[in-house]
């Protein structure tokens, strides 16, 4: 049985009030996995707080002449073990194809990190019956035979309050599944990352092979996150 993960992904935000402290629900509980992305401002002060942590973002290249970068070799130095790859506004906002986010994996891989990396197809991709053919060409160049986690974000439910109903939700996160090699199947996490708050959580958990969520717009609202990381526990029992 796969432990549910609930990340939280903060994007370009300061961490939330009370996200540090002791009883901040950022925290992972003893039946759910929970990772916060914070900025890089924030990056050092979650890691010294104790929360598991990494950044949404980080350069597969060696330290060196890269202005504005910051590399997996410096992250994992800081003492992060995960790392965001691949989310859609860094491909949209940053041009990041998927060899860039398959070096990403790769460099993350090699220095011992987890990568959760973000696939997920358009209103217009979808609206023309391509959002498989997407995903499958964004998880075509990874290495999906080593530990990696998958976040399944249809790009037109981020940051809109749309949201993909369980069952498309499902549908898609099984054909993923059936993309891993067999030896991965079972063991691999495959999160749902568009627009996951309270009122719909619990009906996207409950599918078979959602196994958490990549939270957005929620995860800065600490008491709805802690409500979603409640019922991914609940849902153990």
């Amino acid at each position: 049985m796969r432990t549910p993960l609930i990340a939280a992904n903060w994007k370009m935000n300061p961490a939330p009030a009370g996200a540090l402290g002791t009883s901040s629900p950022y925290r992972t509980h003893a039946a759910v996995d929970v990772i916060v992305f914070p900025s890089f401002l924030d990056l050092k002060e979650c890691l010294a707080a104790k929360l598991i942590a990494g950044p949404q973002f980080a350069s597969p290249e060696e330290p060196g002449a890269h202005t504005g970068d910051v590399s997996m070799t410096m992250i994992k130095t800081l003492g992060c073990r995960y790392v965001l790859c691949g989310h859609s506004e860094r491909r949209a906002d940053h041009g990041e194809t998927d060899a860039d986010v398959a070096a990403q994996v790769i460099a993350a891989l090699e220095r011992g990190m987890h990568p959760v990396v973000c696939v997920g197809e358009s209103q217009e991709q979808r609206k023309a019956g391509k959002e498989k053919s997407v995903v499958k060409k964004q998880l075509a160049g990874l290495p999906l035979e080593s530990d990696i986690t998958i976040a399944y974000e249809p790009v037109w439910a981020i940051g809109t309050g749309k949201t993909a109903t369980p069952a498309d939700a499902q549908e898609m996160h099984a054909y993923i599944r059936s993309l891993l090699p067999e030896n991965r199947r079972n063991g691999t996490r495959i999160l749902y990352g568009g627009s996951m708050k309270p009122e719909n959580a619990e009906e996207l958990l409950k599918q078979p092979d959602i196994d958490g969520g990549l939270v957005g717009g929620a995860s800065l609202k600490p008491d709805d996150f802690g409500k979603i990381v409640e019922i991914a526990a609940a849902m153990q029992k």
